[in-house]
């Protein structure tokens, strides 16, 4: 996988994603973490919930199904999910993000 992201983020820590295909990077604050995410294989994300977050998106497509609506994100394209509210989608190869979690430890760090 060609990387998106520079050596400074690069050089986070790899967040603990159990996803296949993806490569993360966890910038974490004592209130929030902010995840800097890249795929290589298509995914699909079951059904769930949790803190706020807020998604940049950088390159490649994402579907998502937030609180029953469908919308495609693409590069450029701001996403939000109110905390609380059931979402899923699928995430296409190719696809890099900056995502913004409003809890600080919904990731740990790879070991």
């Amino acid at each position: 996988m060609e990387h998106i992201f520079p050596g400074p983020i690069r050089n986070l820590p790899e967040a603990d994603i159990p996803l296949d295909g993806i490569r993360a990077y966890l910038s974490q604050a004592r209130d929030h973490q902010l995840i800097f995410m890249q795929f290589e294989k298509d995914v699909d994300l079951p059904e769930h919930s949790h803190a706020a977050q807020v998604g940049f998106v950088l390159n490649g497509r994402i579907d998502l199904i937030i609180d029953g609506t469908k919308r495609e994100y693409k590069k450029g394209d701001i996403y939000y999910i109110p905390e609380g509210v059931i979402h899923s989608g699928k995430i296409f190869a190719g696809y890099a993000d900056i995502t913004f979690f409003n809890e600080p430890d919904r990731y740990s760090m790879k070991k």
